[in-house]
């Protein structure tokens, strides 16, 4: 196996014992960009390959700084890397370059790694496919013809094709989930409050979204989680500090897993997607887990109220100022002015109303998790469509009413805030990879990457190349 297909753990333990150096590693990444890169789209803003070699010729000079010493690592567009392009997918920063790493990044330098660039986003991160006007489509490695996922869709697609090795990301509704299920690599969203926003005016009220790892392996997820967790003095709703090695269990005796399939009819799917979750399922039992099919716990339209209404007001929240100026406002999506729109129409009995129906759900949630172990779901509800289109407008004959319907799969996960992993499930008639959730209370992250690493340990799905 190329050295850049191995896990991340494996070429930090090769780079650490000196069986290939940090130069190494960084000229055979700029190589696998400069092959693979031109037809997937994944890495943006890319750093002067001279500085990166000399910086990882640095790297081998010192001591090892850090759990992610001389590793070459591209960070999300969404997040700002000093001295690098932070366009969020927009025009509206197509000229933004931060003098200062956000905490995240901050914490990512300070453990050595090396930043490529960026990884290709949709704008704002809205919508599960990442294109944007900057930087263009961010294209399927198991089929250039297909759409990666998004919001962390570069990420993806940068991890499956062997540019990283890790990659961060962040999950409002699906983006860890979606295009690691279209990858075939794996995506965490980590109970909310794990790895700590970033401090600024939505730290109390945004409770949505959050930052989170993908790797090629569970036990990655764990590796990249010890480095971005952990509280923040400057920001409220901290989790406390807790261990992120991941051993998998010998099997997974005594593991009660609900299986909720399309939650009874509501979510619509296509074709072949529940048929590979279901062989996931089996292999989950072979390894001893005793999988449950379960009636849906809770109303799924109540959940898509709540869940818009909320996430309206948050992005109104968010970019409001830039609706206010017409300037700014013709420079938008539609989509982004269609959310923004109608968080601005929303009453305060609205949001107070959502509020209501998201703690009833985590109330029935958290109940039901206390009875099974864990909670699964397909991580999409399409396969990777056309790399062209805006978003899939119909499943199976029923119109998507809202350029987000078609992901609402992921809605529960993200309304409750418990931790969730995609895991690969293999392959369709199609050729093309699909993903499945599994999701267990909140605050047990490590448990779940555990049992995923059973899993990850018996199926092997992301060791399958384009």
């Amino acid at each position: 196996m190329n050295l850049l297909d191995k896990d991340a753990g494996e070429i930090l333990a090769a780079m650490r014992f000196g069986d290939v150096t940090c130069e190494e590693v960084m000229a055979a990444t700029l190589a696998r960009i400069e092959a693979v890169n031109g037809s997937v789209n994944a890495i943006v803003s890319l750093r002067d390959p001279e500085v990166l070699m000399e910086e990882a010729r640095a790297a081998d000079a010192m001591p090892p700084k850090g759990l992610l010493h001389g590793l070459p690592f591209a960070v999300k567009d969404l997040a700002r890397l000093a001295g690098v392009l932070c366009s969020q997918g927009s025009p509206l920063f197509a000229r933004n370059v931060p003098e200062q790493d956000e905490t995240m990044v901050a914490r990512l330098r300070a453990a050595g790694a090396i930043f490529l660039g960026k990884t290709n986003v949709p704008e704002f991160g809205l919508g599960s496919h990442s294109y944007n006007p900057i930087f263009g489509v961010t294209r399927n490695p198991y089929d250039t013809r297909s759409a990666a996922g998004g919001s962390s869709g570069g990420a993806a697609a940068a991890l499956a094709t062997g540019m990283v090795a890790l990659a961060d990301g962040s999950d409002m509704m699906g983006s860890l989930r979606n295009p690691a299920a279209f990858c075939n690599v794996y995506g965490f969203r980590p109970s909310w409050g794990v790895v700590p926003r970033e401090p600024g005016g939505e730290t109390f009220l945004q409770q949505l979204s959050t930052l989170g790892p993908m790797a090629r392996c569970p036990a990655d997820l764990g590796l990249l989680m010890s480095v971005i967790a952990g509280p923040n003095a400057l920001v409220p709703h901290n989790a406390t500090a807790q261990d992120w090695t991941v051993t998998a269990p010998a099997s997974l005796e005594g593991v009660r897993i609900g299986w909720l399939a399309d939650w009874g009819g509501a979510y619509p799917v296509e074709p072949g997607i529940l048929d590979l979750c279901g062989a996931a399922n089996a292999s989950l039992s072979d390894l001893g887990a005793e999988v449950i099919d379960v009636s849906p716990p809770f109303e799924a339209e109540a959940l898509w109220e709540s869940w818009t209404i909320l996430r309206q007001w948050a992005i109104a929240a968010e970019h409001g100022a830039d609706y206010d100026d017409p300037e700014h406002r013709s420079l938008l999506k539609p989509e982004a002015i269609w959310e923004i729109e109608q968080g601005l129409a929303l009453s305060s009995r609205d949001v107070s109303r959502a509020g209501a129906i998201r703690a009833r759900w985590f109330e029935t949630l958290s109940a039901l998790l206390e009875e099974l172990d864990a909670l699964a779901l397909p991580s999409s509800q399409v396969w990777p469509f056309p790399a062209e289109w805006d978003w899939p407008k119909t499943i199976n004959g029923t119109q998507m009413d809202t350029y987000h319907r078609w992901m609402e799969v992921v809605v529960p996960v993200s309304l409750a805030g418990v931790p969730c992993i995609s895991v690969p499930v293999g392959f369709g008639d199609n050729g093309l990879p699909m993903g499945m959730q599994l999701m267990t209370r909140k605050g047990r992250d490590q448990e779940l990457l555990n049992w995923a690493q059973c899993y990850h340990n018996a199926s092997r799905w992301p060791d399958k190349k384009p």
